[in-house]
Protein backbone atom coordinates (compact mmCIF):
# COMPACT_ATOMS: atom_id res chain seq x y z
CA UNK A 1 0.00 0.00 0.00
CA UNK A 2 1.27 3.44 -0.72
CA UNK A 3 1.89 6.00 2.09
CA UNK A 4 -0.45 8.60 2.20
CA UNK A 5 -0.13 12.55 2.10
CA UNK A 6 -2.71 13.02 4.97
CA UNK A 7 -1.68 15.81 7.89
CA UNK A 8 -2.71 15.23 11.30
CA UNK A 9 -2.81 19.14 11.46
CA UNK A 10 -1.81 20.69 14.34
CA UNK A 11 -4.34 23.24 16.84
CA UNK A 12 -3.23 26.61 15.81
CA UNK A 13 -2.09 28.87 18.21
CA UNK A 14 -0.84 26.54 20.59
CA UNK A 15 2.80 26.49 21.86
CA UNK A 16 2.90 22.40 21.51
CA UNK A 17 1.47 19.87 19.05
CA UNK A 18 -1.97 18.61 19.86
CA UNK A 19 -4.46 17.62 16.79
CA UNK A 20 -6.87 20.31 15.45
CA UNK A 21 -10.24 19.79 17.07
CA UNK A 22 -12.69 21.00 13.84
CA UNK A 23 -15.67 21.08 14.46
CA UNK A 24 -14.86 21.38 17.76
CA UNK A 25 -16.48 18.70 20.66
CA UNK A 26 -19.92 19.86 21.51
CA UNK A 27 -21.15 21.09 18.06
CA UNK A 28 -24.15 19.60 17.13
CA UNK A 29 -24.13 17.66 13.57
CA UNK A 30 -26.96 18.94 11.34
CA UNK A 31 -29.29 15.96 10.42
CA UNK A 32 -31.90 15.82 7.80
CA UNK A 33 -35.52 16.42 8.78
CA UNK A 34 -34.48 17.23 12.45
CA UNK A 35 -34.23 20.62 14.21
CA UNK A 36 -31.67 20.88 16.96
CA UNK A 37 -32.69 21.59 20.17
CA UNK A 38 -31.84 24.63 21.83
CA UNK A 39 -29.56 23.45 24.02
CA UNK A 40 -26.89 22.18 21.62
CA UNK A 41 -27.67 25.65 19.39
CA UNK A 42 -25.25 27.91 19.56
CA UNK A 43 -25.26 31.47 21.88
CA UNK A 44 -23.58 34.50 21.30
CA UNK A 45 -22.69 36.96 24.36
CA UNK A 46 -21.27 40.49 23.79
CA UNK A 47 -18.18 38.80 21.37
CA UNK A 48 -18.14 35.22 22.50
CA UNK A 49 -19.98 32.44 20.81
CA UNK A 50 -20.75 29.27 22.99
CA UNK A 51 -21.49 25.86 20.57
CA UNK A 52 -24.50 24.90 23.24
CA UNK A 53 -26.09 25.66 26.35
CA UNK A 54 -24.87 23.00 28.67
CA UNK A 55 -22.18 24.90 30.50
CA UNK A 56 -19.57 23.81 33.85
CA UNK A 57 -19.90 25.82 36.86
CA UNK A 58 -17.21 26.43 39.46
CA UNK A 59 -16.64 23.25 41.17
CA UNK A 60 -13.95 23.76 44.25
CA UNK A 61 -11.60 21.15 44.56
CA UNK A 62 -9.24 22.38 47.66
CA UNK A 63 -5.58 20.98 45.72
CA UNK A 64 -4.47 24.34 44.82
CA UNK A 65 -0.53 25.31 46.12
CA UNK A 66 -0.61 28.77 47.74
CA UNK A 67 -3.18 29.90 45.49
CA UNK A 68 -1.20 28.41 42.33
CA UNK A 69 -3.62 25.83 40.06
CA UNK A 70 -1.77 22.31 39.96
CA UNK A 71 -1.86 19.18 37.83
CA UNK A 72 -4.68 17.85 39.45
CA UNK A 73 -6.67 20.83 37.89
CA UNK A 74 -5.43 20.45 34.33
CA UNK A 75 -6.70 16.81 34.85
CA UNK A 76 -10.03 17.12 36.19
CA UNK A 77 -10.86 20.61 33.82
CA UNK A 78 -9.11 18.66 30.73
CA UNK A 79 -10.80 15.88 30.78
CA UNK A 80 -14.42 18.21 30.91
CA UNK A 81 -13.07 20.69 27.80
CA UNK A 82 -12.63 17.78 25.90
CA UNK A 83 -15.71 16.66 25.58
CA UNK A 84 -17.14 19.89 24.70
CA UNK A 85 -19.28 22.15 27.37
CA UNK A 86 -20.15 25.16 25.59
CA UNK A 87 -18.42 26.91 28.58
CA UNK A 88 -16.23 25.29 31.20
CA UNK A 89 -15.70 27.52 34.70
CA UNK A 90 -12.37 27.47 36.88
CA UNK A 91 -13.17 27.18 40.81
CA UNK A 92 -13.96 29.81 43.24
CA UNK A 93 -11.06 31.93 43.08
CA UNK A 94 -10.05 34.47 45.94
CA UNK A 95 -8.51 38.15 45.40
CA UNK A 96 -6.70 37.92 48.35
CA UNK A 97 -4.62 35.34 49.94
CA UNK A 98 -7.31 35.78 53.07
CA UNK A 99 -10.33 35.81 51.54
CA UNK A 100 -10.15 31.76 50.75
CA UNK A 101 -12.50 29.26 51.89
CA UNK A 102 -9.88 27.19 52.66
CA UNK A 103 -6.55 27.21 52.57
CA UNK A 104 -6.04 24.96 49.35
CA UNK A 105 -8.02 27.16 47.49
CA UNK A 106 -7.56 28.68 44.03
CA UNK A 107 -6.25 32.23 43.78
CA UNK A 108 -5.19 35.48 41.61
CA UNK A 109 -3.97 37.82 44.09
CA UNK A 110 -0.53 37.81 42.91
CA UNK A 111 1.40 37.45 39.74
CA UNK A 112 2.47 34.30 39.83
CA UNK A 113 -0.93 32.46 40.12
CA UNK A 114 -1.15 33.78 36.51
CA UNK A 115 1.20 30.94 34.52
CA UNK A 116 -0.75 28.25 36.10
CA UNK A 117 -4.33 29.69 35.15
CA UNK A 118 -3.09 30.30 31.66
CA UNK A 119 -1.39 26.84 30.70
CA UNK A 120 -5.17 25.54 31.42
CA UNK A 121 -6.44 28.20 28.95
CA UNK A 122 -4.02 26.90 26.15
CA UNK A 123 -4.97 23.81 26.37
CA UNK A 124 -8.93 24.39 26.44
CA UNK A 125 -8.67 26.82 23.40
CA UNK A 126 -6.10 24.26 21.58
CA UNK A 127 -9.69 22.40 21.57
CA UNK A 128 -11.58 25.08 20.42
CA UNK A 129 -13.24 25.50 24.28
CA UNK A 130 -13.58 28.60 26.12
CA UNK A 131 -13.27 28.77 29.59
CA UNK A 132 -14.42 31.25 32.58
CA UNK A 133 -13.18 32.05 36.14
CA UNK A 134 -15.18 32.85 38.79
CA UNK A 135 -13.68 35.71 41.28
CA UNK A 136 -14.55 35.46 44.86
CA UNK A 137 -14.02 36.69 48.74
CA UNK A 138 -15.37 34.20 51.23
CA UNK A 139 -15.74 36.73 53.59
CA UNK A 140 -16.71 35.69 57.11
CA UNK A 141 -16.73 32.10 55.69
CA UNK A 142 -12.88 31.99 54.82
CA UNK A 143 -10.25 30.31 56.64
CA UNK A 144 -12.00 26.74 56.32
CA UNK A 145 -10.94 23.30 56.11
CA UNK A 146 -11.54 21.19 52.95
CA UNK A 147 -15.09 19.63 53.14
CA UNK A 148 -14.17 16.13 52.68
CA UNK A 149 -12.35 16.25 56.04
CA UNK A 150 -14.72 18.17 58.08
CA UNK A 151 -18.85 18.89 56.93
CA UNK A 152 -17.79 22.17 58.91
CA UNK A 153 -14.60 23.84 60.48
CA UNK A 154 -12.21 26.62 61.24
CA UNK A 155 -8.53 25.80 59.86
CA UNK A 156 -6.38 27.22 62.49
CA UNK A 157 -2.86 28.51 62.02
CA UNK A 158 -1.17 24.99 62.01
CA UNK A 159 -2.87 24.20 59.06
CA UNK A 160 -2.51 27.24 56.87
CA UNK A 161 -5.43 29.02 58.50
CA UNK A 162 -5.89 32.54 59.17
CA UNK A 163 -8.75 32.34 61.79
CA UNK A 164 -7.89 36.06 63.41
CA UNK A 165 -7.75 37.77 60.19
CA UNK A 166 -11.20 36.41 58.35
CA UNK A 167 -13.87 39.77 57.88
CA UNK A 168 -17.33 39.90 56.85
CA UNK A 169 -19.87 43.73 56.97
CA UNK A 170 -20.16 42.83 60.81
CA UNK A 171 -18.89 40.90 63.32
CA UNK A 172 -21.53 38.62 63.09
CA UNK A 173 -20.36 34.77 62.86
CA UNK A 174 -22.20 32.09 60.51
CA UNK A 175 -22.37 29.17 62.98
CA UNK A 176 -19.85 27.89 65.68
CA UNK A 177 -17.77 25.90 64.01
CA UNK A 178 -16.93 28.57 61.45
CA UNK A 179 -14.34 31.73 62.59
CA UNK A 180 -15.25 34.63 64.56
CA UNK A 181 -15.11 37.62 61.48
CA UNK A 182 -14.14 41.25 62.40
CA UNK A 183 -16.51 44.10 60.38
CA UNK A 184 -14.59 45.43 57.73
CA UNK A 185 -13.76 49.66 57.68
CA UNK A 186 -14.25 51.74 54.83
CA UNK A 187 -10.88 51.45 54.08
CA UNK A 188 -10.96 48.00 53.80
CA UNK A 189 -13.74 47.63 51.51
CA UNK A 190 -12.22 50.31 49.04
CA UNK A 191 -8.83 47.64 49.10
CA UNK A 192 -11.26 44.39 48.37
CA UNK A 193 -12.84 46.30 45.58
CA UNK A 194 -9.02 47.23 44.10
CA UNK A 195 -8.01 43.06 44.50
CA UNK A 196 -11.50 42.11 42.57
CA UNK A 197 -10.01 44.38 39.47
CA UNK A 198 -6.54 43.65 40.19
CA UNK A 199 -7.33 40.03 39.98
CA UNK A 200 -9.80 40.51 36.71
CA UNK A 201 -6.64 41.98 35.01
CA UNK A 202 -4.43 39.16 35.74
CA UNK A 203 -7.29 36.95 34.18
CA UNK A 204 -7.70 38.39 31.19
CA UNK A 205 -3.66 38.48 31.36
CA UNK A 206 -3.95 34.44 31.18
CA UNK A 207 -6.27 34.07 28.72
CA UNK A 208 -9.70 33.71 29.85
CA UNK A 209 -12.92 34.10 28.27
CA UNK A 210 -15.55 34.92 30.66
CA UNK A 211 -15.65 36.64 34.10
CA UNK A 212 -17.81 35.62 37.30
CA UNK A 213 -17.48 37.54 40.55
CA UNK A 214 -19.40 34.85 43.52
CA UNK A 215 -22.20 36.36 44.73
CA UNK A 216 -24.04 33.40 46.75
CA UNK A 217 -23.96 31.11 49.32
CA UNK A 218 -23.21 33.56 52.09
CA UNK A 219 -19.53 34.68 50.73
CA UNK A 220 -18.48 38.50 51.00
CA UNK A 221 -20.86 40.00 48.79
CA UNK A 222 -23.45 37.90 49.40
CA UNK A 223 -23.11 39.00 53.48
CA UNK A 224 -23.42 42.31 52.37
CA UNK A 225 -26.75 42.27 50.70
CA UNK A 226 -28.32 40.26 53.54
CA UNK A 227 -29.97 41.81 56.55
CA UNK A 228 -28.76 38.11 58.15
CA UNK A 229 -25.18 39.13 58.05
CA UNK A 230 -25.06 43.00 57.64
CA UNK A 231 -26.02 45.14 60.48
CA UNK A 232 -23.91 48.06 59.73
CA UNK A 233 -25.42 51.59 60.27
CA UNK A 234 -23.21 53.24 57.53
CA UNK A 235 -23.64 53.74 53.60
CA UNK A 236 -23.21 49.70 53.33
CA UNK A 237 -25.67 48.57 55.53
CA UNK A 238 -29.70 49.33 56.46
CA UNK A 239 -31.52 49.88 53.12
CA UNK A 240 -31.67 48.18 50.14
CA UNK A 241 -29.45 50.57 48.07
CA UNK A 242 -26.93 50.80 50.42
CA UNK A 243 -26.64 46.94 51.02
CA UNK A 244 -25.69 46.71 47.65
CA UNK A 245 -23.54 49.43 47.42
CA UNK A 246 -20.64 46.91 47.74
CA UNK A 247 -21.63 44.53 44.85
CA UNK A 248 -22.28 47.59 42.76
CA UNK A 249 -18.51 48.85 42.99
CA UNK A 250 -16.71 45.82 42.60
CA UNK A 251 -19.27 45.24 39.25
CA UNK A 252 -18.08 48.50 37.52
CA UNK A 253 -14.88 47.69 38.84
CA UNK A 254 -14.39 44.60 36.90
CA UNK A 255 -16.38 45.83 34.01
CA UNK A 256 -13.82 49.13 33.92
CA UNK A 257 -10.78 46.97 33.49
CA UNK A 258 -12.33 43.74 31.13
CA UNK A 259 -12.59 43.90 27.25
CA UNK A 260 -16.15 45.52 26.16
CA UNK A 261 -16.20 42.45 24.08
CA UNK A 262 -16.02 40.11 27.22
CA UNK A 263 -19.12 38.58 29.24
CA UNK A 264 -19.76 39.36 32.33
CA UNK A 265 -21.33 37.37 35.10
CA UNK A 266 -22.72 36.67 38.39
CA UNK A 267 -23.57 34.36 40.88
CA UNK A 268 -26.31 35.04 43.58
CA UNK A 269 -28.47 33.29 45.79
CA UNK A 270 -31.67 33.46 45.22
CA UNK A 271 -32.80 33.78 48.42
CA UNK A 272 -31.84 33.00 52.10
CA UNK A 273 -33.80 30.15 52.43
CA UNK A 274 -35.01 31.66 55.14
CA UNK A 275 -39.01 32.50 54.90
CA UNK A 276 -40.00 29.72 57.29
CA UNK A 277 -38.76 32.26 59.96
CA UNK A 278 -40.35 35.26 58.93
CA UNK A 279 -39.03 37.32 62.18
CA UNK A 280 -35.97 36.89 60.49
CA UNK A 281 -35.02 39.97 57.83
CA UNK A 282 -33.26 37.95 54.84
CA UNK A 283 -32.52 38.35 51.29
CA UNK A 284 -35.56 37.30 49.40
CA UNK A 285 -36.52 36.27 45.34
CA UNK A 286 -37.46 39.85 45.36
CA UNK A 287 -34.54 41.23 46.23
CA UNK A 288 -32.68 39.63 43.67
CA UNK A 289 -35.23 40.41 41.17
CA UNK A 290 -34.14 44.11 41.95
CA UNK A 291 -30.84 43.34 42.17
CA UNK A 292 -30.93 41.57 38.25
CA UNK A 293 -32.33 44.88 37.18
CA UNK A 294 -29.12 46.36 38.45
CA UNK A 295 -26.25 44.37 37.88
CA UNK A 296 -27.99 44.21 33.84
CA UNK A 297 -27.21 48.52 34.16
CA UNK A 298 -23.68 48.14 34.92
CA UNK A 299 -23.17 45.63 32.82
CA UNK A 300 -23.56 42.18 33.58
CA UNK A 301 -24.65 39.69 30.74
CA UNK A 302 -25.41 36.64 32.82
CA UNK A 303 -26.96 35.71 36.15
CA UNK A 304 -25.78 32.28 37.33
CA UNK A 305 -28.96 31.54 40.08
CA UNK A 306 -28.25 29.55 43.16
CA UNK A 307 -29.40 29.53 46.86
CA UNK A 308 -29.10 29.87 49.98
CA UNK A 309 -25.26 29.89 52.34
CA UNK A 310 -25.97 33.10 55.07
CA UNK A 311 -27.72 30.65 57.70
CA UNK A 312 -27.60 27.29 59.06
CA UNK A 313 -30.96 27.62 59.56
CA UNK A 314 -32.22 27.67 55.82
CA UNK A 315 -34.54 25.48 54.29
CA UNK A 316 -34.23 25.15 50.72
CA UNK A 317 -36.13 22.47 48.32
CA UNK A 318 -34.91 18.87 46.98
CA UNK A 319 -34.46 17.03 44.13
CA UNK A 320 -33.96 17.43 40.40
CA UNK A 321 -34.03 20.99 39.51
CA UNK A 322 -34.66 22.09 42.60
CA UNK A 323 -33.42 25.92 42.30
CA UNK A 324 -35.10 26.32 38.72
CA UNK A 325 -38.00 28.51 40.63
CA UNK A 326 -35.81 30.57 41.29
CA UNK A 327 -33.98 31.35 37.75
CA UNK A 328 -37.78 30.94 36.74
CA UNK A 329 -38.94 33.53 39.12
CA UNK A 330 -36.28 36.13 37.93
CA UNK A 331 -36.32 35.45 34.35
CA UNK A 332 -40.10 36.02 34.26
CA UNK A 333 -39.97 38.92 36.70
CA UNK A 334 -37.60 41.17 33.83
CA UNK A 335 -38.93 40.08 30.81
CA UNK A 336 -41.75 42.97 30.16
CA UNK A 337 -38.76 45.35 31.80
CA UNK A 338 -35.89 47.28 30.28
CA UNK A 339 -33.28 44.37 31.75
CA UNK A 340 -34.91 41.73 29.57
CA UNK A 341 -31.89 41.25 27.88
CA UNK A 342 -29.88 39.43 31.10
CA UNK A 343 -29.55 36.29 30.28
CA UNK A 344 -30.37 33.98 33.30
CA UNK A 345 -28.84 30.48 34.26
CA UNK A 346 -30.32 27.58 35.69
CA UNK A 347 -28.45 25.27 38.44
CA UNK A 348 -29.83 22.54 41.11
CA UNK A 349 -30.04 18.95 39.80
CA UNK A 350 -30.30 19.00 36.63
CA UNK A 351 -29.24 15.44 35.67
CA UNK A 352 -30.49 14.53 31.65
CA UNK A 353 -31.00 16.09 28.69
CA UNK A 354 -34.76 16.07 28.31
CA UNK A 355 -35.45 17.88 31.90
CA UNK A 356 -32.59 20.40 30.94
CA UNK A 357 -34.19 20.98 27.57
CA UNK A 358 -37.55 21.07 28.89
CA UNK A 359 -36.11 24.07 30.99
CA UNK A 360 -35.15 26.24 28.17
CA UNK A 361 -38.47 25.15 26.58
CA UNK A 362 -40.38 26.97 29.03
CA UNK A 363 -38.41 29.75 29.14
CA UNK A 364 -37.35 29.29 33.15
CA UNK A 365 -33.79 29.75 32.30
CA UNK A 366 -31.80 30.79 28.80
CA UNK A 367 -28.51 28.66 30.02
CA UNK A 368 -27.71 25.32 32.00
CA UNK A 369 -25.66 24.80 34.48
CA UNK A 370 -24.49 21.23 35.41
CA UNK A 371 -21.72 20.62 38.05
CA UNK A 372 -21.33 17.46 40.34
CA UNK A 373 -23.16 15.42 37.26
CA UNK A 374 -19.85 16.52 35.15
CA UNK A 375 -17.64 15.50 37.94
CA UNK A 376 -19.02 12.08 38.11
CA UNK A 377 -19.67 11.59 34.19
CA UNK A 378 -16.84 14.04 32.14
CA UNK A 379 -18.93 12.94 29.02
CA UNK A 380 -22.21 14.30 30.08
CA UNK A 381 -22.24 16.05 26.91
CA UNK A 382 -22.71 13.28 24.96
CA UNK A 383 -24.95 11.95 27.62
CA UNK A 384 -26.90 14.88 27.12
CA UNK A 385 -27.11 14.86 23.43
CA UNK A 386 -28.11 10.97 23.92
CA UNK A 387 -31.06 12.02 25.48
CA UNK A 388 -31.96 14.24 23.05
CA UNK A 389 -31.20 12.28 20.26
CA UNK A 390 -28.90 14.57 18.69
CA UNK A 391 -25.67 13.93 17.25
CA UNK A 392 -22.55 16.06 18.71
CA UNK A 393 -18.93 16.12 17.61
CA UNK A 394 -16.27 15.01 19.82
CA UNK A 395 -12.66 15.22 20.13
CA UNK A 396 -11.61 12.98 17.77
CA UNK A 397 -9.26 11.24 19.77
CA UNK A 398 -12.00 9.68 21.41
CA UNK A 399 -14.85 9.97 18.68
CA UNK A 400 -13.09 8.03 16.28
CA UNK A 401 -13.09 4.96 18.85
CA UNK A 402 -16.76 5.27 18.97
CA UNK A 403 -17.68 5.61 14.72
CA UNK A 404 -14.80 4.27 12.67
CA UNK A 405 -11.61 4.57 10.81
CA UNK A 406 -11.40 7.23 8.69
CA UNK A 407 -14.98 8.04 7.96
CA UNK A 408 -15.18 10.01 4.34
CA UNK A 409 -16.24 13.17 4.97
CA UNK A 410 -16.50 13.05 8.75
CA UNK A 411 -14.13 16.02 9.06
CA UNK A 412 -15.94 18.38 7.29
CA UNK A 413 -19.20 17.05 8.72
CA UNK A 414 -21.78 20.60 8.11
CA UNK A 415 -22.86 21.72 11.65
CA UNK A 416 -25.79 23.65 12.80
CA UNK A 417 -25.79 27.43 12.05
CA UNK A 418 -28.36 28.80 14.21
CA UNK A 419 -26.72 31.13 16.40
CA UNK A 420 -28.69 33.28 18.81
CA UNK A 421 -27.37 36.93 19.59
CA UNK A 422 -27.70 38.68 23.16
Amino acid sequence: MSPLSISNKPAPNTSYYTPSQEPKSGVAVQQENFTTPSLFQPITIRGLEFQNRLWVPPMDQCSADDGHLTAWHFSHLGAIFTRGPGLTFIECTAVTANSRITPEDSGLWKDSQIEPIRRIIEFAHSQGQKVGIQLAHAGRKASTIAPWLVAAGTADESVGGWPDDVWGPSDLRHSEPLPQPKALSREQIADIVKAWADAAKRAVAAGIDVIEIHHAHGFLLHSFVSPVSNNRIDEYGGSFENRIRLTLEVVDAIRAVIPADMPFFVRISATDGLEHLPEQPSWKIEDSIKLAAKLYEHGVDVLDVSAGGSSPKQKLPSGPAYQVPFSSAIKSALSSTPASGLLVAAVGNINNGVLAQNILDEKKADIIFVGRQFARRPGLVWDFADDLNVKIRVARQIEWGFTARGIPGLATQPTTEVKVNA
